[in-house]
């Protein structure tokens, strides 16, 4: 369903969690509708929601009633249940009352989104033939963490650190961050990349990779040796810009380009991730994570 926004229902008893799976679920493109219970849901149905996510345990009308309310009204609209801890047996029966999959809790956010795009592709029981494109996978560049070159390793440090925390938000529902920071130049497009990894290689003295005399091979340091030299380093490192210590800019591929296309690209440069290009310009990160949410989809199909 690449031609139009899907629209959610989310019926859920927890404010929060409704509160902050809407913002998550907004910021990955979704329309998104609100039902604090079952009444609210039958109610909200009326929409005309492409999916419903629908949790098992609610007070008053539970969610194996409400489903089987919402059924009479909608035959057909997908409905993903939500379940706690111990309540498999909960979940293999809403399956047998018209629940189209179920995730339990607390639910990565990328699972979550793979499942409503796998709900909303299914037709009459059979996935549709064509193939999602790498556009449709990628993590927008809006959702992506972007700094200058200019940058300090400490402005780094702290925006990968918020990328983590934004997508943490509560004890249902969770996101990890990207581990990266995408280098932009003035113009937006993408000049390098800065790691995780590649601030543990910053960290490291120089001679220590530097060519060793052969009787010198052998030497092991001991454990007096590395003693306070992380926080040693990392304060030398904290001011220096981020392009001195950065990889290099990751492969870039089209938003139109097939998925396998993605998979051969990170193969053969030892990529992680790729740069995606739209409409003449940066649009997003296709992530290898993003790759392996989307195999999981359609082996479920």
């Amino acid at each position: 369903m690449t031609d139009k926004t899907i629209k959610v229902l989310l019926v859920d008893d927890e404010a929060q969690f409704r509160a902050t799976t809407e913002k998550i679920l907004q910021r990955k493109g979704f329309q998104t509708i609100l039902a604090a219970d079952g009444r609210q849901a039958l109610e909200k149905i009326a929409q005309k929601p492409d999916v419903v996510i629908l949790d098992i345990k609610m007070p008053g009308m539970d969610g194996l009633e409400t489903l089987r309310e919402l059924r009479k009204l909608s035959a057909t609209t997908p409905v993903i249940m939500l379940t706690g801890h111990g309540s498999g047996h909960l979940a293999q029966e809403a399956l047998q009352h018209g629940a189209s999959d179920f995730l339990a809790k607390p639910c990565d956010i990328d699972l979550l989104a793979s499942k409503i795009y796998e709900a909303c592709h299914v037709v009459g029981g059979k996935a549709k033939a064509d193939e999602r494109r790498v556009g449709e996978v990628m993590v927008p560049l809006s959702e992506y963490t972007t700094l200058a070159e200019s940058a300090t390793v400490a402005q780094a440090i702290k925006a990968l650190r918020e990328s983590f925390v934004s997508r943490q938000a509560t004890d249902s529902i969770m996101e990890t961050g990207h581990r990266s920071v995408l280098v932009v130049d003035g113009h937006g497009e993408a000049v390098g990349l800065l790691s995780i990894g590649d601030l543990m290689r910053a960290l490291m003295p120089p001679y220590l990779s530097a060519p060793k005399p052969t009787l010198a091979e052998t030497i092991q340091y001991s454990p007096m040796f590395w003693t306070g030299m992380f926080s040693l380093a990392l304060k030398k490192l904290a001011d220096r810009p981020i392009g001195e210590i950065m990889s290099p800019a990751p492969p870039t591929i089209s938003a139109e380009a097939s998925l396998l296309e993605a998979a051969y690209l990170m193969l053969k440069n030892g990529a992680r991730r790729l740069a995606v290009r739209g409409n003449g310009k940066l649009a997003g990160v296709v992530r290898e994570q993003d790759l392996f949410f989307e195999m999981d989809r359609l082996l479920r199909a």
